[in-house]
Protein backbone atom coordinates (compact mmCIF):
# COMPACT_ATOMS: atom_id res chain seq x y z
CA UNK A 1 0.00 0.00 0.00
CA UNK A 2 1.40 3.39 -1.01
CA UNK A 3 2.00 5.89 1.76
CA UNK A 4 0.10 9.15 1.23
CA UNK A 5 2.43 11.77 -0.16
CA UNK A 6 2.64 15.23 1.35
CA UNK A 7 2.51 17.88 -1.36
CA UNK A 8 4.84 20.88 -1.03
CA UNK A 9 3.44 24.41 -1.43
CA UNK A 10 5.40 24.91 -4.67
CA UNK A 11 5.76 22.70 -7.74
CA UNK A 12 8.73 22.73 -10.08
CA UNK A 13 8.17 22.90 -13.82
CA UNK A 14 10.18 21.17 -16.53
CA UNK A 15 8.79 22.70 -19.72
CA UNK A 16 12.22 24.13 -20.49
CA UNK A 17 14.00 20.78 -20.02
CA UNK A 18 15.22 19.09 -23.19
CA UNK A 19 14.88 20.06 -26.81
CA UNK A 20 12.58 19.48 -29.76
CA UNK A 21 9.06 20.44 -30.79
CA UNK A 22 7.51 22.60 -28.02
CA UNK A 23 10.74 22.07 -26.08
CA UNK A 24 13.02 24.29 -24.06
CA UNK A 25 15.17 25.29 -27.01
CA UNK A 26 12.28 26.57 -29.11
CA UNK A 27 10.19 28.17 -26.39
CA UNK A 28 12.81 29.42 -23.94
CA UNK A 29 16.04 29.44 -25.93
CA UNK A 30 17.57 26.84 -23.58
CA UNK A 31 19.57 23.74 -24.45
CA UNK A 32 19.49 21.78 -21.20
CA UNK A 33 20.36 18.11 -20.84
CA UNK A 34 20.40 15.70 -17.89
CA UNK A 35 23.99 16.54 -16.97
CA UNK A 36 23.17 20.24 -16.59
CA UNK A 37 19.91 19.55 -14.75
CA UNK A 38 21.01 16.87 -12.29
CA UNK A 39 22.23 19.44 -9.68
CA UNK A 40 18.86 21.20 -9.99
CA UNK A 41 16.94 18.02 -9.29
CA UNK A 42 19.17 17.05 -6.39
CA UNK A 43 18.93 20.49 -4.80
CA UNK A 44 15.15 20.40 -5.05
CA UNK A 45 14.88 17.01 -3.39
CA UNK A 46 17.09 18.23 -0.53
CA UNK A 47 14.79 21.24 -0.07
CA UNK A 48 11.72 19.01 0.02
CA UNK A 49 10.48 20.36 -3.31
CA UNK A 50 9.64 16.98 -4.81
CA UNK A 51 6.57 17.85 -6.89
CA UNK A 52 7.56 17.91 -10.58
CA UNK A 53 5.30 19.05 -13.41
CA UNK A 54 5.90 18.02 -17.01
CA UNK A 55 3.97 16.92 -20.12
CA UNK A 56 4.36 14.44 -22.95
CA UNK A 57 4.33 17.32 -25.42
CA UNK A 58 7.30 19.16 -23.86
CA UNK A 59 10.02 18.38 -26.37
CA UNK A 60 7.80 15.48 -27.50
CA UNK A 61 8.91 13.37 -24.54
CA UNK A 62 12.31 14.99 -24.05
CA UNK A 63 11.35 16.64 -20.76
CA UNK A 64 9.88 13.40 -19.38
CA UNK A 65 12.97 11.46 -20.46
CA UNK A 66 15.28 13.72 -18.45
CA UNK A 67 13.02 13.78 -15.40
CA UNK A 68 12.61 10.03 -15.65
CA UNK A 69 16.35 9.48 -15.60
CA UNK A 70 16.39 11.10 -12.15
CA UNK A 71 13.21 9.42 -10.93
CA UNK A 72 14.73 6.02 -11.66
CA UNK A 73 17.50 6.82 -9.17
CA UNK A 74 15.26 8.20 -6.41
CA UNK A 75 12.23 6.00 -6.96
CA UNK A 76 8.72 7.24 -7.63
CA UNK A 77 7.82 6.77 -3.95
CA UNK A 78 9.95 9.85 -3.18
CA UNK A 79 8.97 11.96 -6.19
CA UNK A 80 5.52 13.43 -6.89
CA UNK A 81 4.88 13.30 -10.64
CA UNK A 82 2.50 15.51 -12.59
CA UNK A 83 2.22 15.05 -16.35
CA UNK A 84 -0.34 15.59 -19.07
CA UNK A 85 -2.33 14.17 -21.95
CA UNK A 86 -2.21 16.70 -24.80
CA UNK A 87 -5.11 16.17 -27.25
CA UNK A 88 -3.28 17.73 -30.19
CA UNK A 89 -0.67 14.96 -30.25
CA UNK A 90 -3.06 12.08 -29.55
CA UNK A 91 -2.43 8.96 -31.62
CA UNK A 92 -5.10 7.33 -33.75
CA UNK A 93 -5.80 4.24 -31.65
CA UNK A 94 -8.53 2.69 -29.48
CA UNK A 95 -7.61 4.70 -26.34
CA UNK A 96 -5.19 7.57 -27.03
CA UNK A 97 -5.28 8.74 -23.40
CA UNK A 98 -4.20 5.34 -22.10
CA UNK A 99 -1.51 5.12 -24.80
CA UNK A 100 -0.03 8.52 -23.96
CA UNK A 101 -0.19 7.76 -20.24
CA UNK A 102 1.62 4.45 -20.73
CA UNK A 103 4.31 6.16 -22.80
CA UNK A 104 4.74 8.79 -20.08
CA UNK A 105 5.03 6.09 -17.41
CA UNK A 106 7.80 4.41 -19.39
CA UNK A 107 9.73 7.64 -19.92
CA UNK A 108 9.31 8.64 -16.28
CA UNK A 109 10.29 5.21 -15.01
CA UNK A 110 7.33 5.24 -12.63
CA UNK A 111 4.72 2.73 -11.52
CA UNK A 112 2.02 5.39 -11.46
CA UNK A 113 1.47 9.13 -11.99
CA UNK A 114 0.35 11.21 -9.03
CA UNK A 115 -1.61 13.79 -11.07
CA UNK A 116 -2.58 13.24 -14.70
CA UNK A 117 -4.05 16.18 -16.57
CA UNK A 118 -6.05 16.84 -19.70
CA UNK A 119 -3.76 19.56 -21.05
CA UNK A 120 -6.45 21.68 -22.72
CA UNK A 121 -10.20 21.60 -23.44
CA UNK A 122 -9.92 20.56 -27.09
CA UNK A 123 -12.91 18.23 -26.57
CA UNK A 124 -14.15 17.88 -23.00
CA UNK A 125 -16.83 15.33 -23.95
CA UNK A 126 -14.40 13.08 -25.82
CA UNK A 127 -11.32 13.06 -23.61
CA UNK A 128 -12.54 13.43 -20.02
CA UNK A 129 -14.27 10.00 -19.79
CA UNK A 130 -11.01 8.31 -20.79
CA UNK A 131 -9.45 9.40 -17.49
CA UNK A 132 -11.73 7.03 -15.58
CA UNK A 133 -10.02 3.75 -16.60
CA UNK A 134 -6.66 5.22 -15.61
CA UNK A 135 -7.90 5.92 -12.09
CA UNK A 136 -9.54 2.51 -11.75
CA UNK A 137 -6.39 0.74 -12.96
CA UNK A 138 -4.17 2.63 -10.52
CA UNK A 139 -2.03 4.11 -13.28
CA UNK A 140 -2.91 7.56 -11.96
CA UNK A 141 -3.83 8.62 -8.42
CA UNK A 142 -5.47 11.96 -9.11
CA UNK A 143 -6.76 13.69 -12.25
CA UNK A 144 -6.90 17.34 -13.22
CA UNK A 145 -7.74 19.66 -16.07
CA UNK A 146 -5.57 22.44 -17.43
CA UNK A 147 -6.45 25.59 -19.40
CA UNK A 148 -10.17 24.93 -18.84
CA UNK A 149 -12.64 27.71 -18.09
CA UNK A 150 -15.23 27.41 -15.33
CA UNK A 151 -18.00 25.85 -17.43
CA UNK A 152 -15.56 23.32 -18.88
CA UNK A 153 -14.26 22.45 -15.40
CA UNK A 154 -17.82 21.91 -14.16
CA UNK A 155 -18.67 19.74 -17.18
CA UNK A 156 -15.52 17.65 -16.70
CA UNK A 157 -16.48 17.18 -13.04
CA UNK A 158 -19.97 16.01 -14.06
CA UNK A 159 -18.49 13.44 -16.43
CA UNK A 160 -16.01 12.15 -13.87
CA UNK A 161 -18.49 12.05 -10.99
CA UNK A 162 -20.82 9.89 -13.07
CA UNK A 163 -17.98 7.38 -13.14
CA UNK A 164 -17.23 7.63 -9.42
CA UNK A 165 -14.25 10.00 -9.69
CA UNK A 166 -13.65 13.72 -9.26
CA UNK A 167 -11.40 16.51 -10.44
CA UNK A 168 -8.79 17.04 -7.76
CA UNK A 169 -6.75 19.77 -9.43
CA UNK A 170 -6.97 22.62 -11.94
CA UNK A 171 -3.90 24.06 -13.65
CA UNK A 172 -4.18 27.43 -15.37
CA UNK A 173 -2.03 30.41 -16.30
CA UNK A 174 -2.21 32.68 -13.25
CA UNK A 175 0.08 35.53 -12.27
CA UNK A 176 0.03 39.11 -11.09
CA UNK A 177 -0.36 40.08 -14.75
CA UNK A 178 -2.98 37.48 -15.64
CA UNK A 179 -5.66 36.86 -13.01
CA UNK A 180 -8.46 35.71 -15.31
CA UNK A 181 -9.03 32.46 -13.37
CA UNK A 182 -9.68 34.55 -10.27
CA UNK A 183 -11.98 36.99 -12.02
CA UNK A 184 -13.92 34.15 -13.66
CA UNK A 185 -14.61 32.52 -10.29
CA UNK A 186 -12.40 29.47 -10.85
CA UNK A 187 -10.32 30.00 -7.71
CA UNK A 188 -13.48 30.31 -5.62
CA UNK A 189 -14.94 27.17 -7.23
CA UNK A 190 -11.77 25.24 -6.43
CA UNK A 191 -11.75 26.39 -2.79
CA UNK A 192 -15.41 25.52 -2.35
CA UNK A 193 -14.91 22.02 -3.78
CA UNK A 194 -11.56 21.03 -2.28
CA UNK A 195 -9.76 21.26 -5.63
CA UNK A 196 -6.09 22.27 -5.72
CA UNK A 197 -5.32 25.16 -8.07
CA UNK A 198 -1.92 25.02 -9.75
CA UNK A 199 -0.69 28.35 -11.15
CA UNK A 200 1.67 28.22 -14.10
CA UNK A 201 3.61 31.14 -15.61
CA UNK A 202 3.66 32.91 -12.23
CA UNK A 203 6.89 34.61 -13.34
CA UNK A 204 5.57 35.20 -16.87
CA UNK A 205 8.52 33.33 -18.37
CA UNK A 206 10.97 35.62 -16.58
CA UNK A 207 9.30 38.97 -17.19
CA UNK A 208 8.46 39.18 -13.46
CA UNK A 209 11.77 37.76 -12.26
CA UNK A 210 13.49 41.14 -11.88
CA UNK A 211 16.20 39.94 -14.22
CA UNK A 212 14.86 41.66 -17.34
CA UNK A 213 13.89 45.23 -18.14
CA UNK A 214 13.71 47.61 -21.10
CA UNK A 215 17.46 48.14 -20.65
CA UNK A 216 18.13 44.41 -20.31
CA UNK A 217 15.56 42.57 -22.46
CA UNK A 218 15.12 38.84 -22.81
CA UNK A 219 17.56 37.24 -25.28
CA UNK A 220 16.31 37.39 -28.85
CA UNK A 221 15.54 34.23 -30.75
CA UNK A 222 12.86 32.69 -28.52
CA UNK A 223 9.09 32.88 -28.31
CA UNK A 224 9.19 34.48 -24.88
CA UNK A 225 11.39 37.34 -26.13
CA UNK A 226 8.88 38.10 -28.88
CA UNK A 227 6.04 38.11 -26.36
CA UNK A 228 7.52 39.96 -23.41
CA UNK A 229 10.20 42.37 -24.63
CA UNK A 230 7.63 44.80 -26.08
CA UNK A 231 5.81 45.09 -22.73
CA UNK A 232 8.80 45.25 -20.35
CA UNK A 233 8.66 49.08 -20.11
CA UNK A 234 5.08 48.84 -18.83
CA UNK A 235 6.11 46.48 -16.04
CA UNK A 236 8.79 48.60 -14.42
CA UNK A 237 6.59 50.24 -11.76
CA UNK A 238 5.40 46.79 -10.72
CA UNK A 239 8.82 45.15 -10.68
CA UNK A 240 10.27 48.15 -8.82
CA UNK A 241 7.66 47.65 -6.11
CA UNK A 242 8.31 43.89 -6.05
CA UNK A 243 12.02 44.57 -5.62
CA UNK A 244 11.36 46.96 -2.73
CA UNK A 245 9.06 44.50 -0.96
CA UNK A 246 11.63 41.76 -1.59
CA UNK A 247 14.31 43.79 0.16
CA UNK A 248 12.08 43.90 3.25
CA UNK A 249 11.99 40.09 3.34
CA UNK A 250 15.56 39.59 2.22
CA UNK A 251 14.63 38.03 -1.11
CA UNK A 252 14.58 38.98 -4.79
CA UNK A 253 11.83 40.17 -7.11
CA UNK A 254 10.98 36.71 -8.41
CA UNK A 255 10.33 35.40 -4.92
CA UNK A 256 7.71 38.07 -4.33
CA UNK A 257 5.81 36.92 -7.43
CA UNK A 258 5.94 33.37 -6.07
CA UNK A 259 4.97 34.41 -2.55
CA UNK A 260 2.02 36.34 -3.98
CA UNK A 261 0.75 33.19 -5.74
CA UNK A 262 1.08 31.14 -2.55
CA UNK A 263 -0.75 33.87 -0.61
CA UNK A 264 -3.68 33.52 -3.05
CA UNK A 265 -4.09 29.87 -2.07
CA UNK A 266 -2.52 28.43 -5.20
CA UNK A 267 0.37 26.08 -5.86
CA UNK A 268 2.73 27.96 -8.18
CA UNK A 269 4.69 25.95 -10.73
CA UNK A 270 8.18 27.42 -11.02
CA UNK A 271 10.39 26.59 -13.97
CA UNK A 272 13.60 25.12 -12.58
CA UNK A 273 16.72 25.25 -14.71
CA UNK A 274 19.26 26.41 -12.13
CA UNK A 275 19.98 25.50 -8.50
CA UNK A 276 19.27 29.13 -7.59
CA UNK A 277 15.71 28.74 -8.90
CA UNK A 278 15.19 25.93 -6.40
CA UNK A 279 16.69 27.70 -3.41
CA UNK A 280 14.81 30.90 -4.28
CA UNK A 281 11.53 28.98 -4.51
CA UNK A 282 12.16 27.38 -1.12
CA UNK A 283 12.68 30.83 0.43
CA UNK A 284 9.59 32.22 -1.29
CA UNK A 285 7.41 29.48 0.20
CA UNK A 286 8.17 30.83 3.68
CA UNK A 287 7.18 34.47 2.98
CA UNK A 288 3.81 35.77 4.21
CA UNK A 289 2.90 38.96 2.38
CA UNK A 290 0.62 41.45 4.12
CA UNK A 291 -2.81 42.33 2.76
CA UNK A 292 -1.51 45.83 1.99
CA UNK A 293 1.42 44.46 -0.01
CA UNK A 294 -0.85 42.16 -2.00
CA UNK A 295 -3.22 45.05 -2.77
CA UNK A 296 -0.33 47.28 -3.86
CA UNK A 297 1.08 44.64 -6.20
CA UNK A 298 -2.28 43.91 -7.77
CA UNK A 299 -3.03 47.59 -8.30
CA UNK A 300 0.30 48.16 -10.05
CA UNK A 301 -0.23 45.04 -12.15
CA UNK A 302 -3.65 46.30 -13.24
CA UNK A 303 -2.19 49.71 -14.04
CA UNK A 304 0.32 48.10 -16.43
CA UNK A 305 -2.62 47.20 -18.69
CA UNK A 306 -0.96 44.24 -20.41
CA UNK A 307 -2.51 41.02 -21.67
CA UNK A 308 -0.22 38.03 -21.35
CA UNK A 309 -2.73 35.37 -22.38
CA UNK A 310 -0.88 32.75 -24.39
CA UNK A 311 -1.76 31.96 -27.99
CA UNK A 312 -2.85 28.48 -26.83
CA UNK A 313 -5.27 29.81 -24.21
CA UNK A 314 -8.97 30.48 -24.49
CA UNK A 315 -10.44 33.28 -22.38
CA UNK A 316 -11.45 32.16 -18.89
CA UNK A 317 -14.50 34.42 -18.83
Amino acid sequence: MNKEKIYPSIALGTWSWGVGAAGGDQVFGNHLDSEALRPVFEAAMKEGLNLWDTAAVYGMGSSEDILGSFVKEYGDQNVILSTKFTPQIAENCDDPVDKMCNDSLKRLGADYIDIYWIHNPADVEKWTPLLLPLIKSGKVKRVGVSNHNLSQIKRAEEILSEGGAHISAVQNHYSLLYRSSEKAGILDYCKENGIDFFAYMVLEQGALSGKYSSKNPLPEGSQRAETYNPILPKLENLTDSMKKIGEKYGVGTAQIAIAWAVSKGTTPIIGATKVSHVTDAAKASKICLTAEEIAELEALADAAEVDTRGSWENPMA
